[in-house]
Protein backbone atom coordinates (compact mmCIF):
# COMPACT_ATOMS: atom_id res chain seq x y z
CA UNK A 1 0.00 0.00 0.00
CA UNK A 2 1.53 3.25 -0.68
CA UNK A 3 1.73 5.75 1.90
CA UNK A 4 -0.10 8.98 1.59
CA UNK A 5 1.87 12.19 1.50
CA UNK A 6 2.58 14.35 4.19
CA UNK A 7 0.59 17.82 4.92
CA UNK A 8 2.04 20.60 5.69
CA UNK A 9 1.04 24.33 6.27
CA UNK A 10 3.89 27.17 6.23
CA UNK A 11 3.48 30.28 9.38
CA UNK A 12 5.22 33.01 8.29
CA UNK A 13 5.40 35.95 11.40
CA UNK A 14 6.89 39.11 10.92
CA UNK A 15 8.21 40.77 14.17
CA UNK A 16 10.09 43.78 15.08
CA UNK A 17 13.75 43.15 13.41
CA UNK A 18 12.96 40.11 11.87
CA UNK A 19 10.84 37.28 9.50
CA UNK A 20 10.61 34.02 10.14
CA UNK A 21 8.82 30.87 8.27
CA UNK A 22 7.72 27.76 9.78
CA UNK A 23 7.00 24.18 7.38
CA UNK A 24 4.75 22.90 10.64
CA UNK A 25 2.67 19.11 10.27
CA UNK A 26 -0.61 18.51 10.66
CA UNK A 27 0.21 17.26 14.23
CA UNK A 28 1.80 20.98 15.01
CA UNK A 29 5.69 19.95 14.53
CA UNK A 30 8.31 21.86 13.04
CA UNK A 31 9.96 20.58 10.31
CA UNK A 32 11.85 23.64 9.59
CA UNK A 33 12.29 26.80 10.21
CA UNK A 34 14.23 30.13 8.33
CA UNK A 35 15.00 33.93 9.24
CA UNK A 36 16.02 37.12 8.02
CA UNK A 37 16.03 40.67 9.55
CA UNK A 38 14.68 43.86 8.15
CA UNK A 39 15.29 46.99 8.60
CA UNK A 40 14.46 49.64 11.08
CA UNK A 41 14.82 53.34 10.45
CA UNK A 42 14.39 56.24 13.42
CA UNK A 43 14.39 59.62 11.24
CA UNK A 44 13.41 61.30 14.49
CA UNK A 45 13.07 60.76 18.51
CA UNK A 46 10.34 58.01 18.88
CA UNK A 47 10.00 57.71 15.08
CA UNK A 48 9.93 54.42 14.00
CA UNK A 49 9.51 52.98 10.78
CA UNK A 50 10.26 50.34 7.61
CA UNK A 51 9.55 49.00 3.97
CA UNK A 52 6.36 46.99 3.27
CA UNK A 53 8.04 45.97 0.08
CA UNK A 54 11.32 44.77 1.62
CA UNK A 55 9.05 42.89 4.68
CA UNK A 56 7.47 41.42 1.68
CA UNK A 57 10.13 40.19 -0.49
CA UNK A 58 12.15 38.76 3.33
CA UNK A 59 8.81 36.86 3.14
CA UNK A 60 9.09 35.19 0.66
CA UNK A 61 12.79 34.48 0.74
CA UNK A 62 11.86 32.81 4.28
CA UNK A 63 8.78 30.40 2.73
CA UNK A 64 11.10 29.28 -0.43
CA UNK A 65 13.70 28.47 2.68
CA UNK A 66 11.72 26.18 4.70
CA UNK A 67 9.71 24.50 1.75
CA UNK A 68 13.10 23.28 -0.07
CA UNK A 69 12.25 20.11 -1.10
CA UNK A 70 8.99 19.96 -0.54
CA UNK A 71 6.43 19.24 -3.19
CA UNK A 72 3.93 22.39 -3.46
CA UNK A 73 1.01 20.04 -3.64
CA UNK A 74 1.69 18.88 0.07
CA UNK A 75 1.82 22.57 1.45
CA UNK A 76 -2.39 23.32 2.04
CA UNK A 77 -2.41 26.33 3.42
CA UNK A 78 -0.35 29.62 4.34
CA UNK A 79 -1.05 32.24 7.41
CA UNK A 80 0.44 35.58 8.51
CA UNK A 81 1.11 37.02 11.26
CA UNK A 82 2.96 40.29 12.08
CA UNK A 83 3.33 43.47 14.66
CA UNK A 84 0.31 46.32 14.25
CA UNK A 85 2.32 48.16 12.48
CA UNK A 86 0.18 50.60 9.39
CA UNK A 87 1.47 50.61 5.62
CA UNK A 88 0.18 53.11 3.35
CA UNK A 89 -0.27 52.52 0.05
CA UNK A 90 -1.57 54.51 -2.88
CA UNK A 91 -4.34 54.25 -5.11
CA UNK A 92 -2.47 52.17 -7.46
CA UNK A 93 -1.15 49.88 -4.44
CA UNK A 94 2.15 51.51 -4.31
CA UNK A 95 4.24 52.70 -1.17
CA UNK A 96 3.26 56.11 0.21
CA UNK A 97 5.72 57.89 2.33
CA UNK A 98 5.49 58.10 6.15
CA UNK A 99 8.25 60.59 7.19
CA UNK A 100 9.88 63.80 6.21
CA UNK A 101 12.01 62.32 4.41
CA UNK A 102 10.16 61.64 1.38
CA UNK A 103 10.70 58.33 0.60
CA UNK A 104 8.18 56.57 -0.48
CA UNK A 105 10.05 52.80 0.24
CA UNK A 106 9.75 54.14 4.00
CA UNK A 107 6.27 53.09 4.19
CA UNK A 108 5.49 51.53 7.74
CA UNK A 109 4.41 53.28 10.97
CA UNK A 110 6.07 50.85 13.24
CA UNK A 111 4.31 49.26 16.05
CA UNK A 112 6.52 51.13 18.74
CA UNK A 113 6.70 54.51 17.04
CA UNK A 114 5.10 57.02 19.64
CA UNK A 115 5.22 60.36 17.36
CA UNK A 116 1.44 60.58 18.22
CA UNK A 117 1.24 60.66 22.10
CA UNK A 118 -0.03 64.17 21.37
CA UNK A 119 -2.56 63.32 19.62
CA UNK A 120 -3.42 60.21 21.90
CA UNK A 121 -3.92 62.40 24.44
CA UNK A 122 -6.53 64.29 22.38
CA UNK A 123 -9.09 61.58 21.45
CA UNK A 124 -8.22 60.19 24.91
CA UNK A 125 -9.16 63.98 26.10
CA UNK A 126 -12.33 63.72 23.43
CA UNK A 127 -14.01 61.01 26.01
CA UNK A 128 -15.92 58.93 23.38
CA UNK A 129 -17.57 55.46 24.13
CA UNK A 130 -15.19 53.55 21.74
CA UNK A 131 -12.79 54.16 24.48
CA UNK A 132 -14.44 51.83 27.02
CA UNK A 133 -12.80 48.96 24.39
CA UNK A 134 -8.70 49.73 25.29
CA UNK A 135 -8.86 50.49 28.69
CA UNK A 136 -10.12 54.14 28.77
CA UNK A 137 -7.35 55.23 27.23
CA UNK A 138 -5.80 55.74 23.63
CA UNK A 139 -2.49 54.46 23.28
CA UNK A 140 -0.33 56.27 20.82
CA UNK A 141 0.76 52.68 19.41
CA UNK A 142 -3.02 51.83 17.94
CA UNK A 143 -3.77 53.22 14.25
CA UNK A 144 -6.36 56.18 14.88
CA UNK A 145 -3.34 58.48 16.72
CA UNK A 146 -1.43 57.70 14.13
CA UNK A 147 -3.36 58.47 11.07
CA UNK A 148 -4.27 61.57 12.92
CA UNK A 149 -0.77 62.55 12.65
CA UNK A 150 -0.66 61.31 9.18
CA UNK A 151 -3.18 63.90 8.11
CA UNK A 152 -1.99 66.63 10.35
CA UNK A 153 1.80 66.59 9.71
CA UNK A 154 1.74 65.66 6.17
CA UNK A 155 -1.00 65.91 4.31
CA UNK A 156 0.30 66.93 1.04
CA UNK A 157 3.25 64.20 0.91
CA UNK A 158 1.12 61.23 2.31
CA UNK A 159 -2.38 61.77 3.81
CA UNK A 160 -3.65 63.40 0.05
CA UNK A 161 -2.13 60.29 -1.50
CA UNK A 162 -3.08 57.49 0.32
CA UNK A 163 -5.43 55.26 -0.50
CA UNK A 164 -4.63 52.11 1.72
CA UNK A 165 -3.96 52.04 5.38
CA UNK A 166 -3.19 48.20 6.16
CA UNK A 167 -2.53 47.00 9.59
CA UNK A 168 0.92 44.65 8.42
CA UNK A 169 -0.88 41.42 8.76
CA UNK A 170 -3.53 42.32 6.67
CA UNK A 171 -1.07 43.94 4.34
CA UNK A 172 0.36 40.43 3.85
CA UNK A 173 -2.57 38.90 3.69
CA UNK A 174 -4.00 40.96 1.11
CA UNK A 175 -0.21 40.97 -0.88
CA UNK A 176 -0.99 36.98 -0.87
CA UNK A 177 -4.54 36.56 -2.09
CA UNK A 178 -5.27 39.96 -3.35
CA UNK A 179 -8.43 40.21 -0.72
CA UNK A 180 -8.85 43.35 1.07
CA UNK A 181 -11.02 42.12 3.57
CA UNK A 182 -9.18 42.83 7.11
CA UNK A 183 -9.17 40.53 10.61
CA UNK A 184 -11.24 40.93 13.06
CA UNK A 185 -7.98 40.78 15.07
CA UNK A 186 -6.52 43.52 13.58
CA UNK A 187 -9.53 45.82 13.34
CA UNK A 188 -10.86 45.07 16.59
CA UNK A 189 -7.65 45.27 18.48
CA UNK A 190 -5.95 48.42 17.04
CA UNK A 191 -8.53 50.55 14.89
CA UNK A 192 -11.19 50.83 17.24
CA UNK A 193 -14.12 48.61 15.15
CA UNK A 194 -16.39 46.85 16.95
CA UNK A 195 -18.57 43.59 15.82
CA UNK A 196 -21.16 43.12 15.06
CA UNK A 197 -22.36 46.71 15.02
CA UNK A 198 -18.77 47.69 13.02
CA UNK A 199 -16.86 51.45 12.49
CA UNK A 200 -18.57 53.70 14.65
CA UNK A 201 -19.02 56.83 12.32
CA UNK A 202 -19.26 59.31 15.15
CA UNK A 203 -15.86 58.75 16.25
CA UNK A 204 -13.59 59.46 12.97
CA UNK A 205 -15.62 62.14 12.75
CA UNK A 206 -15.62 63.58 16.34
CA UNK A 207 -11.23 63.29 15.97
CA UNK A 208 -11.30 64.93 12.60
CA UNK A 209 -10.81 61.56 10.45
CA UNK A 210 -14.14 62.45 8.60
CA UNK A 211 -12.50 61.70 5.33
CA UNK A 212 -12.15 57.92 5.89
CA UNK A 213 -15.80 57.35 5.99
CA UNK A 214 -15.74 57.78 2.40
CA UNK A 215 -16.98 54.81 0.05
CA UNK A 216 -17.85 52.75 3.31
CA UNK A 217 -14.66 53.23 5.09
CA UNK A 218 -12.71 51.33 1.74
CA UNK A 219 -9.65 53.43 2.99
CA UNK A 220 -9.30 51.40 6.24
CA UNK A 221 -11.70 47.95 5.63
CA UNK A 222 -14.90 47.56 4.25
CA UNK A 223 -15.32 43.89 5.03
CA UNK A 224 -14.05 41.79 7.74
CA UNK A 225 -13.18 37.86 9.23
CA UNK A 226 -12.39 36.01 11.73
CA UNK A 227 -8.49 35.27 11.85
CA UNK A 228 -8.03 31.67 10.00
CA UNK A 229 -11.13 32.51 7.18
CA UNK A 230 -10.23 31.56 3.96
CA UNK A 231 -9.16 34.84 1.82
CA UNK A 232 -10.18 35.17 -1.82
CA UNK A 233 -8.98 31.81 -3.89
CA UNK A 234 -6.16 31.49 -2.22
CA UNK A 235 -2.70 32.56 -3.47
CA UNK A 236 -2.73 34.41 -6.64
CA UNK A 237 -0.38 33.64 -9.51
CA UNK A 238 1.88 36.38 -8.92
CA UNK A 239 2.40 35.76 -5.04
CA UNK A 240 2.57 31.92 -5.58
CA UNK A 241 5.52 32.89 -7.81
CA UNK A 242 6.69 35.22 -4.89
CA UNK A 243 6.53 32.56 -2.37
CA UNK A 244 7.23 29.52 -4.45
CA UNK A 245 4.27 27.35 -3.98
CA UNK A 246 1.14 26.96 -6.27
CA UNK A 247 -1.31 29.35 -6.96
CA UNK A 248 -4.49 28.83 -5.10
CA UNK A 249 -3.32 27.46 -1.69
CA UNK A 250 -5.11 28.62 1.03
CA UNK A 251 -4.51 32.00 2.75
CA UNK A 252 -6.28 32.63 6.50
CA UNK A 253 -7.04 35.72 7.42
CA UNK A 254 -3.71 37.07 9.64
CA UNK A 255 -3.54 38.18 13.42
CA UNK A 256 -1.59 40.07 15.37
CA UNK A 257 1.91 38.52 16.13
CA UNK A 258 1.25 38.22 19.54
CA UNK A 259 -2.41 36.96 18.88
CA UNK A 260 -0.84 34.49 17.30
CA UNK A 261 1.51 33.41 19.73
CA UNK A 262 -1.80 33.38 22.46
CA UNK A 263 -3.59 31.18 19.75
CA UNK A 264 -0.27 28.96 19.63
CA UNK A 265 -0.41 28.13 23.79
CA UNK A 266 -3.46 29.02 25.59
CA UNK A 267 -5.48 26.28 24.21
CA UNK A 268 -2.70 23.40 25.44
CA UNK A 269 -3.30 20.03 26.48
CA UNK A 270 -2.15 20.31 30.25
CA UNK A 271 -3.55 16.65 31.62
CA UNK A 272 -2.00 15.00 34.14
CA UNK A 273 0.66 17.69 35.47
CA UNK A 274 -1.68 18.83 38.44
CA UNK A 275 -1.74 22.22 37.39
CA UNK A 276 -4.81 24.49 39.20
CA UNK A 277 -6.04 25.67 35.47
CA UNK A 278 -6.65 21.41 34.96
CA UNK A 279 -10.61 21.30 34.82
CA UNK A 280 -10.89 24.61 34.29
CA UNK A 281 -12.19 26.73 31.43
CA UNK A 282 -9.82 28.24 29.44
CA UNK A 283 -10.47 31.25 30.88
CA UNK A 284 -8.43 30.27 33.74
CA UNK A 285 -5.25 30.81 31.56
CA UNK A 286 -3.25 33.93 30.80
CA UNK A 287 -1.02 33.30 27.23
CA UNK A 288 2.04 36.03 28.05
CA UNK A 289 4.08 36.69 24.58
CA UNK A 290 7.34 37.93 25.49
CA UNK A 291 9.42 39.19 23.02
CA UNK A 292 10.75 42.76 22.22
CA UNK A 293 7.53 43.53 23.79
CA UNK A 294 5.43 41.64 26.29
CA UNK A 295 1.50 41.14 25.60
CA UNK A 296 -0.27 39.82 28.71
CA UNK A 297 -3.42 37.68 27.26
CA UNK A 298 -6.64 36.96 29.41
CA UNK A 299 -10.05 35.81 27.66
CA UNK A 300 -13.35 35.91 29.15
CA UNK A 301 -16.91 34.04 28.68
CA UNK A 302 -18.68 37.80 29.29
CA UNK A 303 -16.96 40.25 28.63
CA UNK A 304 -14.90 42.12 31.09
CA UNK A 305 -13.60 45.92 31.46
CA UNK A 306 -10.06 46.36 33.25
CA UNK A 307 -9.13 49.89 33.18
CA UNK A 308 -5.80 50.37 31.52
CA UNK A 309 -6.06 47.75 29.64
CA UNK A 310 -7.06 47.26 25.56
CA UNK A 311 -10.36 45.41 25.37
CA UNK A 312 -13.00 43.25 26.10
CA UNK A 313 -12.54 42.42 22.04
CA UNK A 314 -14.67 39.81 21.19
CA UNK A 315 -13.72 36.92 18.85
CA UNK A 316 -10.21 38.76 18.28
CA UNK A 317 -8.12 35.56 18.97
CA UNK A 318 -10.07 33.01 20.31
CA UNK A 319 -13.62 32.48 18.28
CA UNK A 320 -16.64 33.28 20.37
CA UNK A 321 -14.81 34.59 23.44
CA UNK A 322 -13.63 38.32 24.79
CA UNK A 323 -9.75 39.26 24.96
CA UNK A 324 -8.42 41.45 27.58
CA UNK A 325 -4.70 42.69 26.33
CA UNK A 326 -2.27 44.28 28.95
CA UNK A 327 1.49 45.03 27.35
CA UNK A 328 4.59 46.22 28.32
CA UNK A 329 6.12 48.54 25.53
CA UNK A 330 9.92 47.37 26.29
CA UNK A 331 10.88 44.05 27.60
CA UNK A 332 13.22 42.09 25.85
CA UNK A 333 14.75 45.18 24.22
CA UNK A 334 15.16 47.07 27.61
CA UNK A 335 16.81 43.95 28.79
CA UNK A 336 19.58 44.57 26.25
CA UNK A 337 19.23 48.19 26.32
CA UNK A 338 20.53 47.75 30.46
CA UNK A 339 22.85 45.28 29.54
CA UNK A 340 24.48 46.59 26.44
CA UNK A 341 25.07 50.14 27.59
CA UNK A 342 27.27 49.20 30.73
CA UNK A 343 30.33 49.99 30.37
CA UNK A 344 31.28 46.41 31.73
CA UNK A 345 29.33 45.07 28.51
CA UNK A 346 32.38 44.83 26.96
CA UNK A 347 34.52 42.70 29.98
CA UNK A 348 31.11 40.37 29.35
CA UNK A 349 31.72 39.81 25.65
CA UNK A 350 35.07 38.68 25.92
CA UNK A 351 34.08 36.57 28.90
CA UNK A 352 31.28 35.03 26.83
CA UNK A 353 33.27 34.70 23.58
CA UNK A 354 31.66 31.63 21.82
CA UNK A 355 30.81 29.65 24.76
CA UNK A 356 27.15 30.91 25.21
CA UNK A 357 24.98 33.63 24.77
CA UNK A 358 25.41 36.19 27.07
CA UNK A 359 21.91 35.69 28.83
CA UNK A 360 22.89 32.30 29.39
CA UNK A 361 26.39 33.13 31.23
CA UNK A 362 24.33 36.25 33.05
CA UNK A 363 22.33 33.29 34.78
CA UNK A 364 25.10 31.30 35.34
CA UNK A 365 27.24 34.08 36.57
CA UNK A 366 24.03 35.08 38.77
CA UNK A 367 23.67 31.99 40.04
CA UNK A 368 27.48 31.72 41.18
CA UNK A 369 27.16 35.12 43.02
CA UNK A 370 24.18 33.46 45.38
CA UNK A 371 25.81 30.23 45.65
CA UNK A 372 22.80 28.44 44.39
CA UNK A 373 20.03 29.32 42.08
CA UNK A 374 17.06 29.60 45.01
CA UNK A 375 18.86 32.70 46.79
CA UNK A 376 19.04 34.20 43.16
CA UNK A 377 16.32 36.57 43.79
CA UNK A 378 17.81 38.24 47.15
CA UNK A 379 20.42 39.30 45.03
CA UNK A 380 18.23 42.31 43.97
CA UNK A 381 17.43 42.93 46.96
CA UNK A 382 19.00 46.78 47.35
CA UNK A 383 18.64 47.60 43.58
CA UNK A 384 15.33 48.39 42.03
CA UNK A 385 13.86 49.31 38.90
CA UNK A 386 10.92 51.11 37.12
CA UNK A 387 10.72 49.41 33.71
CA UNK A 388 8.60 51.92 31.81
CA UNK A 389 11.63 53.13 29.39
CA UNK A 390 8.94 53.49 26.45
CA UNK A 391 5.93 54.66 28.61
CA UNK A 392 3.79 52.26 30.08
CA UNK A 393 1.01 50.07 28.19
CA UNK A 394 -0.59 48.77 31.04
CA UNK A 395 -2.24 48.85 33.60
CA UNK A 396 -1.39 52.53 34.37
CA UNK A 397 -1.67 53.69 30.41
CA UNK A 398 0.62 56.59 30.35
CA UNK A 399 3.29 56.90 27.41
CA UNK A 400 4.94 59.29 29.34
CA UNK A 401 6.14 57.17 32.30
CA UNK A 402 9.90 56.96 31.99
CA UNK A 403 12.29 54.30 33.72
CA UNK A 404 14.11 54.72 36.78
CA UNK A 405 16.88 53.21 38.84
CA UNK A 406 17.29 53.73 42.70
CA UNK A 407 20.37 51.83 44.53
CA UNK A 408 23.50 52.53 41.88
CA UNK A 409 27.08 52.88 43.22
CA UNK A 410 30.09 54.19 41.76
CA UNK A 411 31.06 50.21 40.97
CA UNK A 412 30.84 49.10 37.22
CA UNK A 413 31.97 45.71 37.29
CA UNK A 414 30.47 42.66 35.78
CA UNK A 415 28.80 41.84 39.12
CA UNK A 416 27.26 45.28 38.78
CA UNK A 417 26.09 44.21 35.37
CA UNK A 418 24.57 41.13 36.34
CA UNK A 419 22.50 42.74 39.25
CA UNK A 420 21.44 45.38 36.85
CA UNK A 421 20.26 42.59 34.38
CA UNK A 422 18.27 40.61 37.17
CA UNK A 423 17.14 43.61 38.47
CA UNK A 424 15.30 44.45 35.21
CA UNK A 425 14.22 40.93 34.71
CA UNK A 426 12.18 41.28 38.04
CA UNK A 427 11.21 45.16 37.33
CA UNK A 428 9.34 43.51 34.19
CA UNK A 429 7.93 40.35 35.93
CA UNK A 430 5.96 42.55 38.74
CA UNK A 431 4.68 44.75 35.99
CA UNK A 432 3.38 41.46 35.00
CA UNK A 433 1.93 41.09 38.24
CA UNK A 434 0.48 44.35 38.25
CA UNK A 435 -1.70 43.30 35.31
CA UNK A 436 -2.77 40.61 36.25
CA UNK A 437 -3.78 41.98 39.67
CA UNK A 438 -5.54 44.89 37.44
CA UNK A 439 -7.43 41.80 35.46
CA UNK A 440 -8.05 39.84 38.35
CA UNK A 441 -9.54 42.79 40.18
CA UNK A 442 -12.42 43.31 37.04
CA UNK A 443 -12.80 39.76 37.30
CA UNK A 444 -10.49 37.37 35.49
CA UNK A 445 -9.77 34.28 37.72
CA UNK A 446 -6.18 33.73 36.08
CA UNK A 447 -4.68 30.49 37.84
CA UNK A 448 -1.78 29.47 35.15
CA UNK A 449 0.60 31.58 33.10
CA UNK A 450 1.51 30.28 29.49
CA UNK A 451 4.39 31.57 27.87
CA UNK A 452 5.76 31.95 24.08
CA UNK A 453 8.42 34.23 22.44
CA UNK A 454 12.17 34.38 22.72
CA UNK A 455 12.18 35.63 26.51
CA UNK A 456 10.73 31.98 27.24
CA UNK A 457 13.73 30.82 26.51
CA UNK A 458 15.63 32.44 29.18
CA UNK A 459 15.14 29.86 32.57
CA UNK A 460 15.85 32.92 34.68
CA UNK A 461 13.29 35.24 33.49
CA UNK A 462 10.44 32.44 32.95
CA UNK A 463 11.01 31.45 36.80
CA UNK A 464 11.15 35.02 38.03
CA UNK A 465 7.53 35.57 36.39
CA UNK A 466 6.67 32.15 38.62
CA UNK A 467 8.14 33.90 41.37
CA UNK A 468 6.80 36.98 40.92
CA UNK A 469 3.38 36.10 40.48
CA UNK A 470 2.77 33.01 42.73
CA UNK A 471 1.68 30.89 39.90
CA UNK A 472 2.34 28.10 37.55
CA UNK A 473 4.53 28.83 34.16
CA UNK A 474 3.59 26.41 31.18
CA UNK A 475 6.25 26.30 28.41
CA UNK A 476 5.83 25.01 24.60
CA UNK A 477 7.07 22.07 24.27
CA UNK A 478 7.26 23.16 20.68
CA UNK A 479 9.28 26.42 20.87
CA UNK A 480 7.88 28.58 18.29
CA UNK A 481 4.52 28.62 19.63
CA UNK A 482 4.09 32.54 17.27
CA UNK A 483 5.23 30.06 14.37
CA UNK A 484 2.48 27.44 14.96
CA UNK A 485 0.00 29.95 15.40
CA UNK A 486 0.67 31.26 11.88
CA UNK A 487 0.59 28.15 10.81
CA UNK A 488 -2.87 27.11 12.48
CA UNK A 489 -4.61 29.99 10.14
CA UNK A 490 -3.29 28.38 7.04
CA UNK A 491 -4.41 25.44 8.10
CA UNK A 492 -8.19 26.50 9.54
CA UNK A 493 -8.05 28.46 6.06
CA UNK A 494 -7.52 24.64 3.98
CA UNK A 495 -10.92 23.18 6.23
CA UNK A 496 -7.75 21.19 8.06
CA UNK A 497 -8.26 23.17 11.39
CA UNK A 498 -9.71 20.48 13.26
CA UNK A 499 -6.75 18.41 12.37
CA UNK A 500 -4.34 20.06 14.18
CA UNK A 501 -2.93 19.52 17.93
CA UNK A 502 -0.21 21.16 20.30
CA UNK A 503 2.15 19.49 22.24
CA UNK A 504 2.80 20.94 25.70
CA UNK A 505 5.33 20.56 28.95
CA UNK A 506 5.12 22.57 31.73
CA UNK A 507 8.35 23.81 32.95
CA UNK A 508 9.73 24.46 36.88
CA UNK A 509 7.10 26.48 38.79
CA UNK A 510 7.94 27.98 41.90
CA UNK A 511 5.13 30.16 44.41
CA UNK A 512 8.11 32.09 45.93
CA UNK A 513 6.78 36.03 46.31
CA UNK A 514 9.37 38.99 45.53
CA UNK A 515 9.46 41.33 48.49
CA UNK A 516 10.33 44.04 45.95
CA UNK A 517 6.81 44.94 45.49
CA UNK A 518 6.25 47.45 47.78
CA UNK A 519 8.89 49.18 46.64
CA UNK A 520 8.00 48.69 42.80
CA UNK A 521 4.40 50.19 43.67
CA UNK A 522 6.25 53.28 45.00
CA UNK A 523 8.12 53.73 42.51
CA UNK A 524 5.37 54.99 39.99
CA UNK A 525 3.74 57.02 41.93
CA UNK A 526 7.31 58.88 43.35
CA UNK A 527 7.51 59.81 39.22
CA UNK A 528 4.15 61.43 39.01
CA UNK A 529 4.35 63.11 41.87
CA UNK A 530 7.60 64.48 41.07
CA UNK A 531 6.52 64.94 37.55
CA UNK A 532 3.67 67.10 38.79
CA UNK A 533 5.51 69.32 40.70
CA UNK A 534 8.17 70.45 38.27
CA UNK A 535 5.13 70.81 35.98
CA UNK A 536 4.11 73.27 38.20
CA UNK A 537 6.93 75.04 39.25
CA UNK A 538 7.63 75.35 35.39
CA UNK A 539 4.12 76.70 34.30
CA UNK A 540 4.33 79.39 37.54
CA UNK A 541 8.45 80.02 36.03
CA UNK A 542 6.78 80.71 32.59
CA UNK A 543 3.79 82.89 33.92
CA UNK A 544 5.90 85.17 36.16
CA UNK A 545 7.92 88.33 34.89
CA UNK A 546 11.55 87.67 35.91
CA UNK A 547 12.94 90.21 38.47
CA UNK A 548 15.57 89.32 40.39
CA UNK A 549 12.97 88.34 43.24
CA UNK A 550 11.40 86.20 41.07
CA UNK A 551 14.17 84.14 40.04
CA UNK A 552 15.14 83.70 43.52
CA UNK A 553 11.84 82.20 44.55
CA UNK A 554 11.94 80.08 41.42
CA UNK A 555 15.55 78.87 42.32
CA UNK A 556 14.74 78.33 45.95
CA UNK A 557 11.12 76.46 44.73
CA UNK A 558 13.54 74.03 42.56
CA UNK A 559 15.53 72.89 44.80
CA UNK A 560 13.22 72.35 47.29
CA UNK A 561 11.50 69.89 44.39
CA UNK A 562 15.06 68.60 44.29
CA UNK A 563 15.37 68.10 47.81
CA UNK A 564 12.10 65.83 47.49
CA UNK A 565 12.97 63.64 44.74
CA UNK A 566 15.95 62.29 46.43
CA UNK A 567 14.53 62.38 49.79
CA UNK A 568 11.61 59.77 47.99
CA UNK A 569 14.45 57.64 46.57
CA UNK A 570 16.27 57.50 49.36
CA UNK A 571 13.40 56.02 50.90
CA UNK A 572 12.95 53.64 48.20
CA UNK A 573 17.05 52.25 48.45
CA UNK A 574 16.01 51.47 51.89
Amino acid sequence: LSVPPQIFYVGVDVGTASVRAALVTREGLLKSTAQEPIGIWEPESDHYVQSSTEIWEKCCTVVKKVTHGVEKSQIRGIGFDATCSLVVLDQSFQPVPVSQSGDPQRNVVMWMDHRATEQADRITKNGHRVLSRVGGVMSPEMQPPKLLWLKENLNESCWNKASHFFDLPDFLSWKASGSLTRSLCTLVCKWTYCPPEGWDASFWTSIGLDDLLENNFSKIGSVTSPPGSPLGDGLTQEAAADLGLDPGTAVGASLIDAHAGGLGVIGADVKGFHLPCEGQPITARMALICGTSTCHMAISEQPLFVPGVWGPYLSAMVPGLWLNEGGQSVTGRLIDHMVKGHTAYTQLQEQVQQRSNIYSYLNNHLSSMANSCSAVDLLGSSLHVWPDFHGNRSPLADPTLKGMVVGLSLSQTLDDLALLYLATMQALALGTLHILEAMKEAGHEIRTLFLCGGLSKNNLFVQIHANATGLPVVLPDQTEAVLVGAAVLGACASRHYSSIQYQMTIGQTNTCKITKLEVFSDMSQHQHQHNNVFYEVSRWKCTETLSAVTVEIWICSFVQVEMEVHSVLLQSAL
